[in-house]
């Protein structure tokens, strides 16, 4: 009788024990649950490409023609006209980004409470602060590099594609492929989209969900109303525009005298990686990120459904 006893102690023991060394990974598990719920992350971009990829095989007929006109002039007019599509690629993917990331972080908390599924996710074991961190992991890191993933799989189809008309047309893939660059253009994207549209970006994901945690209802327009009013009234009060410029340099780069690269879609070298790296806006960003996360997650904490 102690025998069996003391087994049965000591699977309880091992049971426990095993419990204590598996990690759960909350942060891990809970960006999995906002991959899961917002499918749209990847279908949106997916459906972009797609569209994008029969609209180039339709066009690409024409590729032997714009490449022997160009080839009679200027060599760098060749590189402009093959380069230019995968150019044009590339930006439509970052614009679908760009506006789903605004549309996911005004949704991620509001949307929540909205259908109150808050009331379930409050019941696990995961704190406000990792939920919230989760979130912004998806416009900061994971929309990024699904977007380099997309356009690898769209531009190697295209190439596919483009390299197939050429060399049907009597021209050979050999005035083609050495123009293309894909590696180049690979890096430029994915130093694009991680550095600007997630970390240079990131004080605006921030501030939207501290909206998306705060707002009861309508929280585009919360989160655009203050904006607005501040460059109105700045204009009205002082007849300056500094609150305006600082978005616009947000958004579209720092000035040249910054350190900044004006142009920091083509600028994928050493140097550029270095001047982000060490620009105090960038840092600056980044600690009014981390307060506005802070702030929604005590909103969340404190808000329920609406």
């Amino acid at each position: 009788m102690s025998t069996s006893s003391s087994a049965v102690q000591e699977f309880e023991q091992q049971q426990r024990t095993s419990a204590v060394l598996v990690p759960t990974q909350p942060l891990y598990w809970s960006i999995v649950r906002e991959i899961w719920e917002f499918r749209s992350m990847y279908i949106a971009p997916a459906l972009a490409a797609a569209v994008f990829l029969i609209g180039f095989t339709i066009t690409v007929v024409h590729l032997p023609g714009s490449l022997r006109e160009a080839m009679a002039g200027d060599p760098m007019k060749l590189h402009e006209v093959i380069q230019q599509p995968y150019n044009f690629a590339g930006l439509l993917l970052m614009g679908v980004t760009f506006l789903f990331s605004f549309y996911y972080c005004l949704e991620a908390l509001h949307g929540e409470r909205r259908d109150r599924s808050i009331l379930f996710w409050k019941s696990l074991p995961v704190s406000d602060l990792t939920v919230v961190i989760a979130k912004a992991a998806v416009p900061i890191l994971i929309l990024p590099l699904i977007t380099v993933l997309v356009a690898v799989v769209l531009e190697c189809f295209m190439a596919l594609s483009a390299g197939a008309a050429v060399s049907a047309s009597g021209l050979g893939v050999a005035n083609y492929w050495p123009h293309v660059g894909l590696v180049h253009l690979w890096l430029m994207l994915l130093f694009h989209m991680v550095a600007i549209h997630g970390f240079w970006f990131a004080p605006f994901y921030g501030w939207m969900l501290m909206v998306s945690a705060w707002a009861r209802r309508a929280p585009f327009l919360w989160a655009t109303v203050p904006f607005l009013a501040v460059g109105i009234l700045e204009k009205l009060m002082f007849n300056t525009t500094h609150f305006v410029a600082l978005l616009n340099s947000r958004f579209f780069g720092a000035p040249e005298n910054s350190g900044w690269p004006p142009d920091h879609l083509h600028a994928f070298t050493l140097v550029s990686v270095a001047k982000f790296v060490v620009n105090p806006g960038l840092w600056i960003g980044l600690a009014l990120t981390a307060a506005f996360l802070y702030a929604a997650a005590r909103l969340r904490r404190a808000r329920g459904p609406v």
